[in-house]
Parts: C-alpha cells; structure tokens; sequence
C-alpha cells in the first residue's frame, strides 16, 4: 500500500486514499499471482492468450474478483463487467486496434457501466427514475453494490446504449458501443452534468 501511495503520489495519512491504495495493491497482487500461476509471470501472454478476442480477454479478466461484477437479482444472472470490458477497450485504444490492441470482436463489447453514464442518460431524458430512488441520490445515500437498484441502473444504462446503438443503424450511422461510451464518459465532463449527482456506490467495480 506505501508503494503504491508514493507510485500514484496520494497521502498515505489520507484514510480516503489509503483505502483506495490497499485496494489498488490488492489488485496489482492479484493480476500478479494470476500471471505467474497461469501465463508464466507475462502479461504479454495473457493477452496472446485472449488470440485476438476482446470477449476472451474479459474472461480470462474474471479469475480476478474485482473484476467480476456478476450479480443474482430476482434469480437471474446480471453480469455487467464495466472494468473486464474496459480493459480490452484501453487496449485496443493505446495500440490503435493493432499488435496487444487487436480485437477483433472489439464491436460486441456493451458500454461500461458505472455511474456517470447513467448519470449523462438521466439527464438527456433517456433515462428515468423512480422518484423514491431519484430522491436517495439527490441526498448523497449511496446505493449498496450489488442492490437491486445499483444494478437496474447499470443493466438499464447497458440496454439504453443498445438501443441507441440501433438507432444510429437504422439512420446509416455505424457506431459501437465502445466508441457511445467514450461519447457519452466525456459529455458527462461537461458543467450540465455536474449541476446533479451521480449515484453513490462504494466498490471496486466502477
């Protein structure tokens, strides 16, 4: 955790930050005992192992929990997978699609839904909340990880973007998700966005 404070220069008497810090050395750990356990201690081979796909890149991801944001609710599986997704999409980005970026399914990753998407979408009126639920996020309460309505927000967020996604198609505009996303990350940068806040949820996978 020290080491990481001075590597990302936070202030290790900072309980905010220290928190953020042991999380982010857990994480390091992780991916750590994962390549030497399976990839031979190379993250170069992790990725040739993924043989070009971003889906198998997000399942070899999962091995590590804070990567697997898979939630039960009302007895079906939701597996959201914002940090598995984003990795390969930051990939294909820093490679330009080539070489350790190239995915050739880059296309069928969802967006990566966290909380400042939504945010964007509930603001442009895409979006609607249930004025009991409107109210918690408007006062600051932040929403469990894993409830039902942290992960209605995130799924309907997912299923939005689909359909916006469509949309665009069905007017000859070719779009995917990963690109909507950085689209709409970036719009939620602007002063409209920030006159609300954004749901509240303290985990590892935002």
């Amino acid at each position: 955790m020290a080491a990481c404070c001075r590597i990302f220069e936070q202030n290790f008497a900072d309980p905010l930050a220290g928190e953020l810090m042991r999380l982010f050395a857990e994480a390091l750990n992780q991916l750590g005992r994962l390549l030497d356990a399976e990839y031979e201690g190379s993250f170069i081979a992790f990725v040739e192992a993924a043989g070009f796909s971003a889906a198998r890149l997000v399942e070899q991801l999962l091995a590590m929990p804070f990567y697997s944001d898979v939630f039960e609710i009302a007895g079906r599986e939701i597996s959201l997978l914002k940090r598995a997704q984003i990795t390969a999409s930051d990939l294909h980005i820093a490679f330009s699609g080539k070489g350790y970026g190239r995915f050739d399914d880059i296309a069928d990753l969802t967006i990566f839904a966290d909380n400042l998407v939504p945010h964007v979408l509930l603001t442009d009126g895409l979006l609607k909340y249930r004025s009991d639920l409107q109210k918690t996020i408007s006062a600051g309460q932040p929403l469990v990880s894993g409830s039902r309505a942290e992960v209605e927000i995130r799924a309907c967020t997912v299923h939005a973007v689909e359909l916006l996604r469509r949309a665009y198609a069905d007017i000859g505009i070719s779009v995917n998700s990963q690109g909507l996303d950085y689209l709409l990350w970036n719009r939620g940068q602007e002063r409209k966005y920030r006159q609300s806040p954004t749901h509240i949820t303290r985990c590892v996978y935002y």
